[in-house]
């Protein structure tokens, strides 16, 4: 039987190619998106027409009830998720004597908040199967902290902390938690960059002098969800192309 894998925020860029190659793995590949999203059915028509059924979720990760109510709907309608790859994230970038309460909030609610929304519902009964695997998507910016992201850094930070405790309490019952900080990936957001900002200011920080792919992302995320990571737990994995080492 088909393990189930859910990857919040899935429906594009690095969350999309994760769903893809861990469907490809056999998976059974379920993503969550935000309420009122009216693009949802859209993308799940084109992922279908790739040859990938899909599964969607309305949810709003960075509330813990809808959270709760989400993992409930899954575990009913399809079954219990043995995967979770907490990918969902927004950016709210300004400096700090710019950034105010709400822009504060609003990070560390969808980026930090939801990975205990998501984890809560699901981690108990990982342990109780003896089988689970979770995987924070992080960022190298939360390792060497960010112009104009105090929010950001603060939260992706944040994600690694709680992977080492949780980490920690769950080794003995078959369950690994990791975390995975990706550096620039050539995703729809960092494209939208201006292509002189790309050249001048971010490629010449990356000592492989290019961006990351999302598939490159995606094979790690494949790999710690597999049998073979079994071992591996508490990381935090960089994948930058150099641009941080620690």
């Amino acid at each position: 039987m088909a393990r189930i894998a859910l990857v919040t925020g899935g429906m594009g860029g690095l969350g999309e190619a994760v769903c893809i190659k861990l469907a490809a793995l056999g998976y059974k590949v379920v993503t969550t998106y935000s309420p009122g999203n009216t693009k949802a059915k859209d993308w799940l028509a084109t992922m279908e027409k790739q040859g990938f059924q899909f599964h969607a979720f309305p949810c709003d990760v960075s509330d813990y009830n809808s959270a709760q109510e989400c993992v409930a709907t899954i575990t009913k309608e399809l079954g219990p998720i043995d995967v979770l790859v907490n990918n969902a994230g927004i950016t709210r970038d300004m400096t700090f004597k710019k950034m105010d309460k709400t822009n504060w909030d609003a990070v560390i609610r969808t980026n930090l908040d939801s990975v205990f929304n998501m984890t809560k519902p699901v981690c108990d009964a990982m342990t109780e199967r003896g089988w689970g695997r979770i995987i924070n998507i992080s960022s190298v910016n939360g390792q060497k902290g960010a112009f104009g992201q105090t929010n950001y850094s603060a939260a992706k930070a944040g994600m690694h902390g709680f992977t080492k405790a949780l980490a920690l309490e769950v080794a003995r019952k078959g369950v690994t938690v990791n975390t995975i900080s990706p550096g620039y990936i050539g995703t729809k957001m960092v494209m939208a960059i201006p292509q002189e900002v790309l050249d001048s200011k971010i490629i010449p920080q990356i000592p492989m002098a290019r961006l990351g792919k999302p598939e490159e992302v995606a094979g790690l995320v494949a790999y710690l969800s597999s049998d073979e990571a079994a071992f591996v737990t508490g990381a935090n994995i960089a994948i930058n192309g150099g641009q941080h080492m620690y």
